[in-house]
């Protein structure tokens, strides 16, 4: 599929995370400490977005039963049941273009 543009950097700053829809499926893009991230947007326990929850650091917390995964590589960090983990994307900063590699 190739790289999708997912916004400008400027769209994201650092701390932050947006929620942006690439062909039908939501994706979570998030900055680190001015490194960007992508994983999956819907919790892997109960759907709800992920976008929607708390980042502290790499962690992304879900909003709804808190479940916490790493959003650099999508794993499970905390939660009292085992569910999976969230996938994760490549992405590319060019100039001052987001872009996620699907």
């Amino acid at each position: 599929m190739g790289k999708i543009i997912a916004g400008k950097t400027s769209d994201i700053p650092p701390g932050e995370m947006i929620k942006v829809s690439i062909d039908g499926r939501d994706i979570l893009v998030a900055n680190i400490d001015g490194g960007y991230c992508a994983t999956d947007d819907s919790c892997t326990h109960s759907g709800s977005s992920l976008s929607d929850g708390k980042l502290d650091g790499c962690t992304i917390t879900c909003g709804w039963h808190g479940a916490e995964f790493d959003c650099k590589t999508g794993k499970l960090v905390k939660f009292p049941a085992k569910i999976r983990d969230l996938t994760s994307y490549n992405v590319v900063v060019e100039s001052d273009n987001v872009f996620v590699e699907m």
